[in-house]
């Protein structure tokens, strides 16, 4: 067998399918861009989806691809299997109605046999089919000359998502040898396809060529695709003859590191500690190219897979050893190992380091907070004479401070306590459920419209230069039917050229009519988008006929045009502003270019000061002020890349491109329309700033006319409030706010002075009247304060005072009661705890509470059990 490197195989992959006409796809952003459904790209086919659907039919129907993705469905299952990966490579060929499976089947075998490719020995691969797919099954046998003992018929063999494209599949299988074989040899699933290790799944081969109707029903696909994936690590295990993913060049350079930073363990010597150093590998690698594409640790979505995978691998690192920030030192590892196809994970190496090691210094605090529940959790068990940590409890602990359940058990193994391993089990199943009807919820991929993907007419937009032309009328959309004429309704239509705007790249479209040769308006148009084969398609409404062939005058709204357009230069502005004063890292994540205002997303893993807003927003203004001339350029990728043009986050370019220049200081890849020079903007002002998701914040502002209206609207405000403050001079408000602000604090300190003396008279009264139960002294009263922290006080005087062995104080305001109860050391070492009396005395007042052995609150809403809450308190000392 050859001696590929990962490398090697990648490059190996792509050049074959080159070869056979597939126009190579780059490996898209990990991160999703417009589309809700997915959390993470997790297949190769996953950014290809708007080919698939229809939305956009591609210059070449047959694509190649090497796809980073990201699973994290198995995430406890990474380390403790072969191939259980959270990132990883799917390398794929697609046909996008174009070739099927005669040359999907033929091509697979070629690139797996052939010596000039990878050279596998033909005897060592099997397949398994579907078995009504008889077509495929004939292609194997027939045409590529496979053994019938090396064809297997599989009923799963049919990749169906529920609704939408849908076909059967045809999986390849490598026969790793009986050496791998880790079940009886008579045992039932010991095939290709069945759950071992000696048959390796490695490329499947999907035929899609059915729509899976609501109803449960099968319709053809008016065009039959193909869509295959193989997983890279996977087939580079097989040929650098590795007993697992985790021994090949993709991970043992991490692993070696890891062994460094560990100074005593080394790999290979345990298979517990080993299964440590594979979860460190496997996480760091996610982590860095995660955040290399602009995601970042945090409480929800895909940042909270982060902080997981993060928290896990430090875990894993303690039982290596490793008690210091170590994840970001691996970093640059991953980025070397990738660097030839994914040069980005370097390029990026000081963010991604710094994200990774403010994240692990802020875990190592949280280990901390999660020892101290866990503590708790096992004083309350042993409290209440309990054997086992609940599964509930484990669980919180797993998913809240990502403790390993491992951890765990030690902790309680060392406290002499079980754990309920089922209970922990039904939880995380539970969780697993939450997280498969979520993702089962949104639709995966839609279905092809035949009608829009078969219209081949041309039509070209003329809008950057036009507002109004005279243009043919190609073609009546209504229903999803092709007509001649329409006179009523909405329909959407096709002109031969356009100055019309569609919708994309965060710009809205264009709004206006259509007008006949008389000058009578025949139709308004709301909306316009592009067709999959890239015509301009307009919605209108109409108000008279409009007739295929025909000529018409179209008229852009120029008024809502004018608007647009410095909204969109602005964006401009803002996202070169934003780099200069947060950083390289805030890359556009989103937008909308709206007539009324605009909407920019940016990738920031911190909060942004009111400071930074400041200097953003002058920067803006600055350069609006300056009269930069705003120059477009069309020119080729390679050229635009050259004059330091910045693309768009996650887009896709074709060769020719269209340059916005704004005087050097802003040149970004776009598509949309401008203002000429950054003066017709005339004033910016930024009207909220805030987070929207893990790691993304946006930004909204206003310009022109809305951006003097709203300052008009502050200007307003801000004399009101100098009436109110009684200052006849705006520049004096600030200063008689501040005063204003100053007497009432002084105010707020003699209130509380006052109603501390106030408790101080009551405690003097309180604390006189002392009784006993059960061998034990207390004091149990309602006092008149205002609230839970005057309580507390009256507790310190107390505790200073060594005035009872137990203390019980209740007020109420209004509606809502103060409970509190507190111990005396004494009354502690004899069992009694703050904590169990507030609870059995809370529920009398309607509420409930907690704390610690030494003092606890609770609060409620029946200030009418007060009297009887007292009483009880009496009682639970005498039942002690």
């Amino acid at each position: 067998m050859k001696q590929l490197s990962s490398s090697q195989v990648r490059q190996m992959y792509l050049d074959f399918f080159k070869s056979k006409g597939h126009s190579i796809e780059p490996s898209a952003s990990l991160v999703p861009v417009n589309d809700p459904t997915l959390l993470w790209i997790n297949s190769g086919v996953a950014t290809l989806k708007k080919y698939f659907d229809g939305s956009v039919v591609p210059e070449n129907p047959r694509i190649t691809n090497a796809q980073k993705s990201i699973r994290t469905n198995d995430i406890e299952n990474v380390g403790k299997t072969a191939r259980h990966h959270t990132m990883f490579e799917m390398m794929g060929n697609f046909s996008i109605g174009d070739y099927f499976k005669k040359e999907a089947i033929h091509w697979a075998w070629e690139f797996l046999t052939s010596p000039e490719w990878i050279g596998f020995d033909p005897e060592k691969l099997y397949v398994t089919v579907y078995p009504k797919d008889t077509e495929a099954k004939r292609i194997w046998r027939e045409e590529v000359g496979l053994a019938e003992d090396h064809i297997v018929d599989v009923e799963d063999n049919f990749w169906d998502i529920g609704a939408g494209p849908c076909g059967p599949d045809s999986e390849i299988f490598y026969d790793r040898g009986e050496s791998f074989l880790d079940i009886p040899e008579d045992d039932p699933e010991n095939f290709p396809g069945g759950e071992n290790e000696r048959y390796l799944e490695i490329w499947n081969l999907v035929f899609s060529e059915f729509n899976h109707q609501a109803d449960g029903s099968y319709e053809p696909l008016p065009h039959k695709n193909i869509d295959t994936g193989m997983g890279l690590e996977r087939m580079v295990s097989i040929i650098q003859d590795a007993p697992t993913n985790f021994e090949t060049d993709l991970f043992m350079p991490i692993i070696h590191e890891v062994e460094k930073l560990s100074k005593h363990v080394k790999y290979g010597e345990s298979p517990q500690t080993d299964i440590s150093f594979k979860v460190i590998a496997d996480h760091i690698r996610a982590l860095s190219f995660a955040i290399g594409d602009g995601a970042v640790p945090s409480n929800e979505g895909r940042g909270y897979v982060l902080r997981r995978l993060l928290r896990r691998a430090v875990m894993h690192g303690k039982k290596l050893g490793i008690d210091k920030s170590f994840l970001y030192e691996l970093v640059p590892v991953v980025g070397k190992i990738m660097v030839s196809y994914y040069p980005e994970v370097l390029q990026k190496k000081d963010f991604i380091e710094k994200v990774v090691h403010n994240e692990e210094k802020r875990f190592h605090e949280t280990i901390n907070e999660g020892l101290e529940i866990l503590n708790q959790v096992i004083e309350k068990v042993k409290a209440d004479g309990e054997e086992t940590l609940s599964g509930k409890d484990i669980f919180k602990l797993y998913d809240t401070y990502g403790f390993p359940v491992e951890l765990t058990e030690e902790v309680a193994e060392d406290e002499g306590l079980k754990v309920d391993h089922e209970g922990f089990e039904k939880e995380m199943n539970g969780q697993r459920e939450r997280a498969r009807a979520a993702r089962s919820t949104a639709a995966s991929m839609g279905v092809q419209s035949a009608v829009l993907t078969d219209i081949k007419v041309e039509s070209k937009f003329i809008g950057y230069t036009q507002l109004e032309a005279e243009s043919k009328l190609l073609i009546i959309l209504q229903d999803e039917e092709i007509i001649d004429s329409i006179s009523e309704g909405t329909a959407q239509v096709i002109f031969s050229e356009t100055p019309f705007y569609a919708e994309m790249g965060g710009q809205v479209a264009d709004h206006g009519t259509i007008e006949d040769g008389e000058g009578t308006v025949v139709a308004n148009v709301v909306n316009v988008m592009k067709a999959p084969n890239g015509q301009f398609l307009h919605t209108v409404e109409l108000t008279g006929l409009l007739t295929e062939g025909s000529s018409y005058q179209l008229k852009v709204n120029q008024k809502m045009r004018n608007r647009i357009l410095k909204n969109h230069t602005a964006t401009h502005l803002l996202h070169r502003a934003l780099k200069d004063i947060l950083g390289d890292h805030a890359n556009q994540a989103g937008s909308l270019v709206a007539p009324g205002h605009l909407r920019f997303d940016f990738t920031h893993f911190g909060q942004v000061t009111a400071e930074e807003l400041v200097q953003m927003e002058a920067i803006v203004n600055e350069k609006i002020w300056e009269a930069l001339p705003v120059e477009t350029i069309e020119t080729d990728i390679d050229t635009a890349k050259n004059m330091g043009a910045m693309a768009l986050f996650g887009e896709k370019y074709g060769r020719e491109v269209r340059v916005v220049n704004i005087d050097g200081y802003s040149i970004e890849l776009c598509g949309g329309t401008h203002v000429k020079n950054t003066e017709d903007i005339g004033i910016f002002k930024i009207v909220s700033e805030s987070g929207i998701g893990a790691g993304v914040r946006r930004i909204e502002a206003v310009t022109s006319k809305e951006a003097y209206e709203l300052m008009n609207e502050e200007e307003k405000q801000l004399k009101a409030i100098a009436g109110i403050v009684k200052s006849p001079q705006l520049k004096e408000v600030v200063s008689k706010t501040e005063q204003l602000q100053q007497q009432l604090r002084q105010l707020q300190r003699e209130n509380e002075q006052l109603a501390g003396k106030l408790a101080n008279q009551q405690a003097g009264d309180v604390f006189k009247d002392i009784k006993e139960v059960n061998g034990h002294t207390y004091i149990a009263a309602k006092v008149n304060v205002k609230d839970m922290n005057q309580l507390r006080q009256l507790a310190d005087q107390w505790k200073q005072k060594e005035l009872s062995d137990v203390l019980v104080l209740a007020t109420a305001q209004d509606d809502k009661v103060s409970l509190l109860a507190a111990m005396s050391p004494k009354a502690n070492d004899a069992g009694l705890k703050a904590g169990d009396l507030i609870k059995a005395i809370a529920p009398k007042v309607g509420g409930g509470g907690g704390g610690r052995p030494d003092m606890a609150q609770a609060g409620g809403k029946n200030p009418a059990g007060i009297a009887d809450a007292l009483t009880e308190a009496a009682n639970w000392l005498g039942n002690k």
